[in-house]
């Protein structure tokens, strides 16, 4: 990246993590009581972020899946990049599901004293698996480029490099196959987990029979496919970013990545037809009244102007109309940044509906309201959030090898 473009986004970063960390203080301080959740509405901004984060975690590691063990080589450029982005986004997703407990210090009794009867404790036991999962495939994805930079490197950059490849110089021929098999091998068997845990929490959602906005076999299905189009969608734009390699190849494959975000799209719009016209066919029934106030209530701009028009209408005009590597890249960039809205058109609209009529006027208080709209300090933590696995990100582009090392992989400098 051009050093005119570099001090922007330092500065832009140095604001967004001031600003999000006031937030994140007044969490630990103050606990909920600057949000605007309540006693009806439980669910809010945190929530949606972590699904949406969860979503673009799975995807990019389903992408990766392909590469590595398909032999997608027309993709290996990227491989590592989509491996180490589903590593973010799962610790961006557990990050904002921590912030919304009640109690943070006592995440750890999900592991010490859980409840195997309930979901959650499910999917954060999967989460856990998932993540040590894919640490290990990043070590071994890199391993041998990082035995390769630790026998040039000195000093500390020294250490450090025997350190993480486990190794006092170069792997040997046999070490890399072994790397690239065991690779292979926990690629197999991450598949399943991937799937598992990002349609998991659709399946969390469709099981509330209470809720008939989220009650429905589609949720599943609807999660894993927005998982695949915002995790390639990311994956894309950075491809086409951060990408060391210009020419044909580089080219080449950000426009399959685009292909490939293209079908995707496509599918998920369709699924989405199917999830609003067949409950809105006659017009009754509680889900009717809440999908009208998602495309024509008060914040009906997100559905049609976030979503539709920035998120599908753009990209797909851009992922055909402009067939270049540059419009596959901003394109990816708008459909993983505005898929928020459709996590935020799930979780909130299914909890505005009253179980009892009259309920919303049988008692008087400011926490007991059938709306919502995420307060500043909702936001700052989220900012923070991202400030977060912005940082981190960057770490990993800096100090390891995402990218082939002859494609100049970035190392260690003492």
């Amino acid at each position: 990246m051009r050093l005119h473009w570099r001090i922007p986004l330092w500065i832009a970063w140095l604001a967004a993590a001031a600003w999000g960390s006031l937030g994140f203080i007044e969490r630990l301080s103050g606990g909920h009581a600057a949000g605007n959740y309540g006693s009806y509405v439980v669910w809010g901004l945190w929530v949606s972020a972590y699904i949406y984060f969860v979503g673009i975690s799975a995807g990019s590691f389903l992408l990766s899946s392909l590469i590595y063990v398909f032999g997608e080589r027309r993709f290996e450029r990227i491989g590592r990049l989509a491996l180490f982005t589903a590593i973010v986004s799962l610790c961006m997703a557990l990050f904002s599901i921590w912030c919304d407990l009640g109690q943070m210090s006592r995440f750890h009794r999900i592991f010490t004293s859980p409840n195997f009867g309930s979901m959650m404790a499910w999917m954060v036991w999967l989460y856990s698996i998932y993540l040590l999962l894919m640490l290990i495939e990043l070590w071994l994805a890199t391993r041998a480029d990082l035995g390769r930079w630790q026998a040039s490197a000195r000093g500390a950059c020294g250490v450090i490099g025997r350190l993480l490849a486990c190794s006092r110089g170069p792997l040997d021929a046999r070490q890399e196959r072994s790397c690239r098999h065991w690779l292979k091998v926990l690629l197999l068997t991450g598949i399943p987990l991937a799937i598992a845990f990002s349609g998991g929490v659709g399946a969390l959602f469709s099981t509330l029979s209470a809720r008939a906005f989220w009650h429905t076999p589609l949720m599943p299905i609807l999660f894993l496919t927005g998982a695949l189009v915002s995790g390639v969608g990311l994956v894309a734009f950075l491809a086409a970013v951060f990408s060391p390699q210009r020419g044909e190849d580089q080219r080449d494959t950000v426009l399959l990545l685009g292909r490939a975000l293209l079908g995707l799209l496509v599918f998920d719009v369709i699924l989405e037809w199917a999830e609003f016209s067949v409950p809105m066919w006659y017009g009754v029934g509680p889900e009717y009244s809440l999908l009208m106030r998602v495309l024509f209530g008060e914040f009906w701009w997100v559905f049609w102007v976030l979503h539709v028009g920035l998120g599908c209408v753009v990209p797909i005009l851009l992922l055909t109309v402009r067939w270049r590597a540059w419009s596959v890249g901003l394109a990816g960039l708008l459909v993983a940044v505005t898929f928020m809205t459709v996590r935020l058109n799930i979780v909130i609209p299914g909890l505005l509906d009253p179980h009892f009529q009259g309920l919303q006027t049988a008692f008087t208080d400011h926490r007991l309201v059938f709306w919502y709209v995420p307060s500043v300090f909702e936001w700052q933590v989220t900012c923070f959030i991202l400030a977060v696995g912005a940082a981190l990100f960057y770490l990993g582009f800096r100090f390891l090898p995402l990218v082939p090392r002859d494609e100049g992989a970035a190392g260690c400098k003492a």
